[in-house]
């Protein structure tokens, strides 16, 4: 009997993770030097009907209900990094991913998928199919926005509504997906949120699907996202969703993905996101003093 698990939409809980996504991805479509372009997280945060207003363009600002300037200075600080770092990141894992299909993968799977509009922005080519592995509630609103537009994905889109605590693996290959090919993974923002047996027990089932030629994209936070979630700016930010931002996050150690994925055989590049970001003439700056942002973009690829 599969267990019962706390279940979320797009305003609440780990949900409301996807939505914060979504609405740094709209900030950065709406750059004049976007680095991605993302029509789809504006519809999406619009579509949830927030509880308070979220920003979906440069200059814009969260609703905050506090009259103390140096927590409205610091959420602004935040918002603008954390925007910022949706638009190199996901620059980041487009060219990941845009590198495994040249290369000859057909197959794509993105794990807790969330408001990822990958299937409908990019260009996929012939006989590509992607796997959006989520909680049904999560992908059955994204389903009504895409058709409530007329969206038309790029490639074979199969949604996979599962939870990744239970049996995943069964849910996907019954979707179609095939471990006998090569198969390019996307682990976006999802690392952070899950115990350490949670995400061992993910890569290795991952290593364990993977042919020869399989690639897998992740990031690493360390302690980047707990040293945040701590701060009482942060909480006046989410209190109107009534998220409490710290216990999302497991504070369990475990080892980084990079060196696990080493282990397991794969050959593992690893690189800073702020290193990344100049690369993409962006700045991950405005934290206030004392707090530093800094994750470890990670790609892999099996033998």
């Amino acid at each position: 009997m599969t267990e019962q698990h706390e279940q979320w939409d797009i305003v609440s809980s780990v949900g409301f993770t996807a939505l914060l996504v979504a609405a740094g991805r709209a900030v950065e479509t709406c750059r004049d030097d976007r680095l991605v372009d993302d029509p789809w997280a504006q519809r999406f945060v619009a579509a949830a009907q927030p509880p308070s207003v979220v920003p979906v363009r440069p200059g814009e600002t969260w609703a905050v209900d506090d009259p103390d300037p140096g927590i409205r200075s610091e959420i602004d600080g935040f918002w603008t990094m954390m925007a910022t770092y949706q638009g190199v990141r996901s620059r980041f894992f487009d060219d990941a991913l845009g590198r495994a299909v040249a290369a000859g993968v057909d197959q794509v799977v993105l794990l807790a998928a969330g408001l990822d509009a990958r299937a409908l922005r990019l260009q996929w080519g012939p006989g590509v199919t992607v796997y959006e592995v989520d909680q049904a509630g999560v992908l059955e609103f994204k389903d009504e926005v895409v058709d409530s537009h007329d969206g038309r994905p790029t490639c074979d889109r199969r949604a996979v509504g599962v939870d990744l605590r239970d049996d995943w693996v069964s849910a996907l290959r019954a979707r179609g997906f095939d471990p006998s090919r090569p198969t390019a993974w996307l682990a976006e923002g999802l690392l952070p949120f899950l115990p350490a047996l949670a995400q061992e027990q993910l890569l290795c089932a991952i290593d364990e699907l993977s042919a020869p030629g399989s690639t897998i994209a992740a990031e690493h936070f360390a302690d980047a996202i707990g040293m945040m979630s701590g701060r009482r700016s942060l909480a006046v930010l989410v209190a109107p969703f009534g998220v409490q931002f710290p216990s999302l996050i497991s504070s369990e150690q475990r080892p980084p993905a990079a060196r696990r994925l080493a282990e397991l055989g794969w050959d593992v590049t690893s690189a800073d996101s702020p290193g990344v970001a100049r690369g993409y003439g962006r700045d991950l700056g405005g934290l206030p003093d004392g707090m530093e942002f800094s994750s470890d973009l990670v790609t892999a690829t099996k033998s």
